[in-house]
């Protein structure tokens, strides 16, 4: 979606994402990804999409379990509301209305390509594939760079 279809959907953001924020609780723990130590319980995300996001990992718990979803990495918190520029550009980050996540960004860096990647891999397959069962699409898979990265797609 483009920068003005996102702001006639989803509003116009703003540092707090006071007006659309919703709190959600994750059905599983998920550390932070750059301090594993720190426990994540929750997630803030637009309020139109919460139910999806909800419905993502719901999915990926009934699919992997939580022992196979922390072995892979599943489980790296990188962000989902965060108002922001875009990295290199000039619009608003999809990340600044939280309609989009970042998952293990350490292994799976901006600009690396399904070669290297980690979520290329065939046993992230599922994990990509429920994504875009509940309306999420990545980046990854559509412009093999940033497979971290999974936002609405409309």
């Amino acid at each position: 979606m483009t920068t003005k279809q996102i702001i006639a959907k989803y509003g116009k953001p703003n540092e707090t994402g006071d007006g659309y924020l919703v709190t959600i609780q994750l059905p599983y723990p998920m550390r932070l990804a750059w301090d594993i130590d720190t426990i994540v319980h929750k997630m803030r995300c637009h309020k139109l999409v919460a139910d999806k996001f909800l419905a993502v990992f719901n999915e990926i718990h009934r699919v992997y379990g939580y022992e196979k979803i922390k072995e892979l990495g599943i489980d790296l918190f990188g962000g989902c509301f965060n108002f922001r520029k875009m990295r290199g550009g000039n619009d608003w980050s999809t990340h600044s209305w939280g309609i989009s996540l970042d998952l293990d960004p350490g292994r799976n860096k901006l600009k690396e390509t399904s070669k290297t990647a980690r979520f290329a891999r065939p046993e992230y397959k599922a994990m990509i594939d429920i994504f875009y069962k509940h309306g999420f699409i990545s980046l990854g898979r559509e412009e093999n760079r940033d497979f971290m990265h999974f936002e609405i797609k409309e």
